[in-house]
């Protein structure tokens, strides 16, 4: 009996923004957006050791990524707040580096075409999940779209670190340009970023048509 009444209180108490997010998960989400700047103010240094932290605080952001979701489902802590924070904190990640990587002077004439792309088709992605909410047609995450994000995630990374090293394999020696290495890897992140885009466009469209012909019957 007390039980029950307890549950039907909770099920009736009010939604409250404060409840909702302030929690574990969306305090590690607002950390990897407060982490973006220090990551820009190291890059602004230019030297080796300060793009070596620069990648240390870049891959505590991205650990964040994978720990706060975890977290959010482990203890049941999914709320609104994370999943509008978490989205948003990935996106400013991504695109406030790859802008500055781009003011920098880090990647070519190729490269800046490349993160305009990569920009346009996050926005524009996003807009779609906006209208597909909108519409009760729900997109999930494709195969391209996951490849498509640790491509650019290794790439920015890479490009972070830009300096040549050398890797010693005991007899020889293997000079790599880091910077070089990071815009292959940007390369080959464009052609999913744009391949997985139009998957979900193609979803969005197949959705919508069930949709109208279930509604149709």
């Amino acid at each position: 009996m007390g039980s029950s009444a307890g549950a039907s209180d909770e099920a009736a108490r009010p939604w409250r923004l404060r409840d909702d997010a302030l929690n574990i998960p969306n305090a590690l989400t607002v950390l990897r957006i407060v982490l973006i700047p220090v990551v820009l103010w190291l890059l602004a240094a230019g030297t080796p050791k300060a793009s070596f932290w620069a990648a240390m605080v870049y891959i505590v952001s991205t650990v964040t990524d994978f720990f706060d979701g975890w977290l959010a489902r482990r203890m049941g802590l999914t709320s609104l707040v994370g999943k509008f924070l978490d989205p948003l904190a990935d996106k400013l990640l991504v695109m406030a580096t790859l802008v500055f990587l781009a003011y920098l002077g880090r990647l070519p004439l190729g490269g800046v075409v490349a993160v305009i792309l990569i920009i346009g088709r996050e926005l524009s992605v996003t807009a779609l999940r906006t209208i597909a909410m909108g519409e009760g047609v729900v997109m999930a995450a494709g195969r391209g779209g996951k490849d498509k994000t640790a491509l650019q995630m290794s790439s920015i990374l890479l490009l972070i670190l830009w300096h040549r090293v050398e890797l010693d394999f005991f007899f020889f020696t293997v000079p790599v340009d880091l910077g070089m290495v990071g815009l292959v890897l940007l390369y080959l992140s464009l052609f999913f970023t744009l391949t997985s885009a139009g998957a979900y466009v193609r979803d969005f469209a197949e959705a919508v048509e069930r949709r109208d012909r279930a509604a149709g019957d």
